[in-house]
């Protein structure tokens, strides 16, 4: 069971990586049940820059991405998660969310919830281990000045 669990990890985080366009120039944020053990594959695999929660210092909007690996977690606790995050992302960052395979009514409530927040989802991976989305800060579209 430990072994369809780390290459179910590897998995979840190969499909972040991508949703991420994840750099190892990029300063990324890990969130999560299983930040820790993400995190030293993603340091395994050349993202120095990359810290979890624990580790990721004050909000000053300095980072690049988040990747937020939510799964057997509670919808309510996400909500929280994503106001604290949010705070640590830079205004063009990227933030993906992974959750476990649910009902449509959940997949629309996370969809709700990161659009409140003022995110625009860019893609939608779904996976047998459960769904990913990859959301963007909406850019406020800049005034024209009258001639």
């Amino acid at each position: 069971m430990a072994r369809s669990r780390v290459a179910t990890d590897h998995r979840i985080i190969d499909a972040m990586i991508a949703l991420g366009d994840c750099t190892t120039e990029r300063r990324i944020l890990m969130a999560g049940s299983n930040s820790m053990a993400m995190l030293i594959e993603l340091h395994r695999r050349g993202y120095a820059r990359a810290v979890s929660t624990g580790n990721c210092g004050r909000p000053a909007g300095q980072y690049d991405v988040a990747l937020v690996d939510w799964r057997r977690r509670t919808f309510h606790d996400l909500e929280v998660t994503l106001n604290w995050v949010g705070k640590f992302l830079s205004p063009a960052a990227v933030l993906v969310v992974w959750v476990d395979a649910q009902k449509p009514a959940a997949n629309h409530s996370l969809r709700a919830s990161l659009e409140k927040r003022g995110y625009v989802i860019e893609q939608d991976a779904v996976h047998e281990c459960g769904r990913a989305l990859a959301a963007r800060l909406q850019q406020p579209t800049p005034l024209k000045k009258a001639a």
